[in-house]
């Protein structure tokens, strides 16, 4: 699995600006601005406003099954979840053809896709509160990838983790949180692979938190999966990416839908 993420090395072939201040070459990045797009399982896009105000700390939650709507699923993360370099990420991006899949399997969701290139676990863990203005049944946290690419310390990366968690549960008690694994570039060291790897599973279990496998695998290093970067996916690396993960987002749709407000 290490070796999959050689694909990410590949940075020169990257252009555009970085949503923070980290040399340009060392992050997943784009010159994009945090706006959130949602869309159904339909396809059809709206801009995720600030309409509805969060549950503030020790609200009561009302946990009964969620009926007679979608679930409202916020797809947090870089470049990879924004659909960098795709004709249409609206539709092309992975967290689309989740909700693709969800249709399929008879429980449409809506997407919110909250991606944002060049973005770190410490600039993820500034931009979630705007995020979570909204209300969401699940919040799927993609990051980290950029940390790996910066050969940024470990334990930052898990303190923001846990950070982006407890935000959530602040603001929105009753959604399920997912985690999306990631890893490391090979290069940067096996002691420092390892040492990223483990942190996902550590905070997923510490934390009560889904965990999904690592969303890259069978994508990360495959040229036909891949743009010409090396590392932003195609549509067909992007649906594999999908692929990867949906277990996992299929069984915490399922837990929200029954009223759990975690795994």
């Amino acid at each position: 699995m290490v070796a999959a993420v050689a694909g990410l090395l590949l940075l020169a072939g990257c252009g555009g600006g970085s949503a923070e201040t980290a040399p340009a070459r060392d992050s997943l990045r784009s010159n994009e601005t945090p706006v959130a797009t949602g869309s159904s399982a339909g396809g059809s896009d709206t801009v995720a406003g600030a309409a509805v105000a969060p549950l503030a700390p020790g609200s009561s939650v009302d946990r009964r099954p969620v009926t007679g709507r979608p679930l409202r699923v916020v797809f947090f993360g870089t470049s990879l979840t924004a659909g960098l370099g795709l004709d249409d990420a609206a539709s092309e991006a992975w967290p689309a053809e989740i909700g693709r899949q969800a249709a399929r399997a008879g429980a449409p969701i809506e997407v919110v896709n909250a991606g944002l290139s060049g973005e770190t676990s410490a600039g993820a863990v500034r931009r979630i509160g705007w995020l979570l203005r909204d209300t969401a049944d699940v919040v799927v946290v993609e990051t980290g990838a950029n940390d790996g690419l910066r050969g940024l310390p470990v334990a930052e990366l898990e303190a923001n983790l846990r950070a982006i968690v407890a935000a959530v549960r602040r603001a929105q008690p009753q959604a399920v949180v997912v985690l999306v694994a990631m890893e490391a570039p090979p290069n940067i060291g096996g002691a420092y692979a390892s040492a990223f790897r483990a942190v996902y599973g550590r905070v997923a279990a510490s934390e009560g938190v889904v965990l999904t496998p690592f969303l890259l695998d069978g994508v990360a290093g495959v040229p036909s999966m891949n743009q010409p970067d090396g590392i932003h996916p195609t549509p067909a690396g992007a649906a594999r990416a999908a692929r990867n993960v949906w277990p996992a987002l299929a069984r915490a749709f399922a837990a929200r839908r029954a009223g759990a407000p975690a795994l």
